[in-house]
């Protein structure tokens, strides 16, 4: 007799009882914060089958412990621009579980940032971290500024003021900073160049996501992107599918995007529509990789401008649309909530097979279900988009032995990453009775590994 077969329905009954205690809980303490919710629900439904067959976690209130930060802090964000006028904003930072090393996470700078969405980041942080294999606890940060259309001295004193409070809180082993939407290369040099500037010394390792010139990795730009394509790619080999001959339809134009467009491509798949927040692009003979990146990394341009270099492309308002181009994968790099549950019937019924999240909680809960029942292969974000952080990781290792590895090696080791998460979130959709539930399947992979060391460190 199997150890699934063995868990009666009255440990699942008394596990979901458990589940549904705390989730109401939750909901009690976090009102309105719809995001935060939505990412506790999905993951709390997953455990169950853990705490059928594992009552010590229900013992040890391990649920109760790992959805409340261990901090948050929210404060003030002051800065001038180019007029001279003081502007106002809100800046966040949520330290949610180090039971498995420094919070790690990175920093959002976009006006849609309030605590329920660092707070939902946060939490899915966690999971993602342990899937990666490196000693990482979870954590997550940003503001409610908004970078488009700021200058460089704009963007530079924001983020000055921006780390004038957050350094408090961080150092290499206590929270590791990274980017995140609206913060790349030029934000974290102003942010890192602060940091130095109050503390007085180099601590690299203090925030990753950094120049090669002062502590950066290769690859670490690449990272989530070719970490999505490298896990897709082992999901697609796995039921005798290949990107290559593919056509692809990949949300978004900013990191995530593009260098999954760069590897999907590499890989002989042909990558047919991108987007950004306005429109998107379609262009049957395939993406020109290069325009794109000469109008989002250099020109800071919109995607809408592809077609004035390729006339033969077409250009549609409204970023939502994307996902009503028949395609044979679907890659949702963009934000969260993209793909709802109309989305997703319309990319099966354009026969989509695969669908990966690039993008953090890119899904809705409905659209989740609609992939779930169907045949389509699901990647959720938590496993195969856990690349970004794995190289952030493997930064901090550099940093701290002063050395720097090349692309080659970085790239492998991602590589290599990625298959183990993959593998490891198989391996727990058998043993807890869901084969081929990659949700379920991350999320127990994700959270036993910390839950274990939430016990064996005691009350934390």
């Amino acid at each position: 007799m199997s150890n699934v077969e063995q868990v009666t329905e009255s440990h699942v009954q008394a596990a979901r009882e458990y589940v549904d205690q705390v989730f109401a809980i939750v909901q009690q303490r976090n009102p309105k914060e719809d995001e935060f919710q939505q990412a506790t629900k999905e993951i709390f439904e997953s455990l169950v089958p853990v705490f059928a067959k594992h009552p010590k976690y229900m013992e040890h209130n391990i649920l109760e412990r790992i959805v409340e930060p261990e901090r948050m802090v929210m404060f003030r964000v002051p800065w001038l621009d180019d007029e001279g006028k003081v502007q106002v904003n809100r800046g966040f930072r949520v330290q949610y579980n180090s039971a498995i090393g420094p919070y790690k996470g990175g920093l959002r700078f976009h006006p849609s940032v309030n605590a329920s969405i660092i707070k939902f980041l946060g939490f899915e942080q966690i999971f993602k971290n342990s899937l990666s294999g490196m000693p990482i606890g979870g954590g997550k940060g940003g503001s409610d500024f908004d970078p488009k259309g700021k200058s460089d001295n704009e963007m530079m004193r924001f983020c000055q003021s921006f780390m004038t409070e957050l350094y408090r809180h961080i150092g290499s082993d206590i929270d590791v900073p990274a980017g995140d939407i609206g913060v790349g290369a030029r934000e974290i040099g102003y942010l890192y160049g602060q940091y130095k500037r109050i503390i007085g010394g180099y601590e690299a390792g203090v925030i990753t996501g950094k120049g090669l010139g002062y502590g950066g990795s290769l690859t670490r730009t690449e990272a989530t992107g070719y970490g999505l394509v490298y896990f897709m790619d082992e999901m697609l080999k796995d039921h005798g599918l290949r990107f290559h001959g593919s056509e692809v339809v990949i949300s978004g134009s900013g990191n995530v995007a593009i260098y999954a467009i760069e590897k999907a491509k590499q890989l002989g798949s042909k990558v047919i529509a991108c987007s950004d927040s306005d429109g998107y692009i379609v262009d049957k003979k395939g993406i020109n990789l290069d325009t794109v990146k000469q109008l989002k990394l250099v020109g800071r341009k919109r995607i809408r401008e592809y077609v004035d270099i390729h006339p033969h492309a077409e250009y549609v308002e409204g970023c939502t649309g994307i996902w009503s181009v028949p395609c044979d994968i679907a890659l949702p790099c963009a934000t969260q909530n993209e793909i709802d549950e109309e989305a997703a019937k319309t990319l099966l019924a354009n026969g989509v097979k695969a669908v990966g999240e690039g993008a953090n909680m890119p899904s809705t809960l409905e659209a989740i279900s609609v992939f779930l029942n169907s045949d389509v292969l699901f990647a959720p974000a938590k496993a195969a988009n856990a690349g970004g952080v794995a190289v952030s990781a493997l930064e901090m290792s550099q940093n701290s032995m002063r050395l720097y590895w090349t692309f080659e090696e970085v790239d492998q080791k991602l590589r290599d990453i990625m298959k183990n998460i993959y593998r490891n979130t198989v391996d727990a959709t058998e043993e807890y009775g869901y084969p081929g539930n990659l949700v379920i399947g991350a999320n127990i992979a994700g959270f036993l590994k910390v839950a274990d060391a939430m016990i064996v460190q005691g009350v934390i």
